[in-house]
């Protein structure tokens, strides 16, 4: 069915701006994560037990918040306001975290307000979700991925940017850049981005095609991103130290590969996305597993630096498929709860850094290559499991989607 043009302006007009929510969420994440550990212990000399207590709490408390978030925001139309209180609220956690270097005041500002800031990636997606719907529903997963890719973009430039202004000013002014780029989201979302008028919801032709998948497929599902994304975050995890003591190379060096992967990850998002308008996404996630399980395979048994490297090109196929395909395929699964949908994607990430965290301490204990071998395991372990994920078509005509979610009539 053709889109009529001014649907075609009508989406433009509201992805336009998410892009730069995304570029601006990009940026300050990509300020303050990679060097929150460091905040800690330098900034606020918090000692080992307390920076792994607030390590673990952190992404726990997104984790939970979110949650919350994306069932509210398939309740009632209000992800306009969700996506303001959330950028909002990360300003105010960014200005505060700043200036406020008392350990405990600091965990409080994060389990409250850092929390609610992390939603603002989630519901971005879900709000895009719609904005797509609303047009051409089978480009969607090009359109997710761009988005995706807009994040990826913000964090090949963060990290290096992040690090010579901690060098030069000190973690105030890093953290103050963070505020303004959550002030400009609040902005952008203020300015730009309409209410949407009804809670999401599918398309009339969606309902007939696309039933609501059965919750053994989305439990399969989500334990196999937990799993992958586990292993993904494992591996950078354990690079600057694998490439510095095992492959006798620099942590330089690792920095180079890492963005690398990063780089390659742009181009990849975007063929992925294209390719996710003609081929089923299940089955482009798991050829994107696959190549996770080759690349880990390579990773084990590299023997230099330069092999490790050129592998980059499989670690980030691996990442493109997965990051960029899973939102829109679980929201495929979920009509009607795309806030739920894209929440439950987007939690993998920090379930996957509290369950790297022993893994990586298994690995400084014997061997940094050791990190790979776990990951090879998990990759196949990841595979197995969206792959047992085969779903079901059901179709209960008296019965609420929510309703099969909840157990509720």
């Amino acid at each position: 069915m053709a889109v009529p043009p001014a649907a075609h302006g009508s989406m433009s007009r509201r992805l336009l701006p998410l892009a730069l929510i995304f570029m601006a969420v990009g940026i300050g994440t990509s300020f303050a994560g990679p060097f929150l550990a460091l905040f800690l212990s330098d900034g606020v000399h918090a000692g080992p037990l307390r920076t792994t207590i607030f390590l673990l709490v952190a992404p726990l408390s997104g984790v939970v918040v979110s949650w919350l978030v994306g069932r509210l925001s398939d309740r009632r139309p209000m992800r306009r306001k969700l996506l303001l209180s959330a950028a909002l609220a990360g300003m105010a956690g960014a200005v505060l975290t700043a200036f406020i270097r008392d350990y405990w005041v600091l965990l409080a500002v994060t389990v409250t307000l850092t929390s609610l800031a992390g939603a603002l990636f989630p519901q971005s997606f879900a709000y895009a979700r719609q904005v797509l719907q609303q047009g051409d529903p089978r480009r969607a997963a090009m359109g997710i991925s761009t988005l995706r890719m807009l994040f990826s973009v913000a964090w090949v430039a963060g990290p290096p940017l992040a690090a010579l202004l901690i060098a030069a000013r000190g973690f105030a002014y890093t953290y103050g850049l963070v505020a303004i780029m959550y002030g400009l989201a609040a902005v952008i979302v203020y300015r730009w981005l309409p209410e949407v008028a009804v809670p999401a919801g599918p398309a009339e032709h969606e309902t007939d095609d696309v039933p609501e998948a059965p919750r053994s497929t989305i439990f399969l599902l989500v334990a196999g991103f937990i799993v992958v994304q586990t292993a993904i975050t494992l591996g950078v995890q354990a690079m600057p130290l694998f490439v510095s003591i095992d492959l006798g190379g620099s942590v330089s060096g690792a920095g180079l590969i890492l963005g690398l992967c990063a780089a390659l990850e742009i181009p990849l998002l975007l063929g992925f996305g294209a390719l996710g308008t003609r081929l089923p996404l299940r089955s482009l996630i798991l050829v994107g597993v696959v190549f996770g399980v080759a690349y880990q395979a390579v990773a084990v048994t590299a023997g230099s630096v330069w092999v490790l490297a050129a592998a980059q090109i499989l670690n980030a196929a691996f990442i493109a498929a997965v990051g960029g395909l899973s939102i829109t395929y679980m929201q495929d699964l979920m009509p009607g709860h795309h806030g739920r949908a894209t929440t439950m994607i987007t939690n993998t990430f920090p379930i996957g850094q509290v369950l790297a965290a022993p893994a990586f301490g298994l690995a400084q204990q014997f061997d940094y290559r050791l990190a790979y071998g776990v990951n090879l395991a998990l990759c196949v372990l990841g595979f197995l499991l969206i792959l047992a994920a085969r779903r079901t078509r059901r179709i209960v005509p008296e019965v609420r989607p929510e309703a099969m979610l909840t157990g509720t009539a």
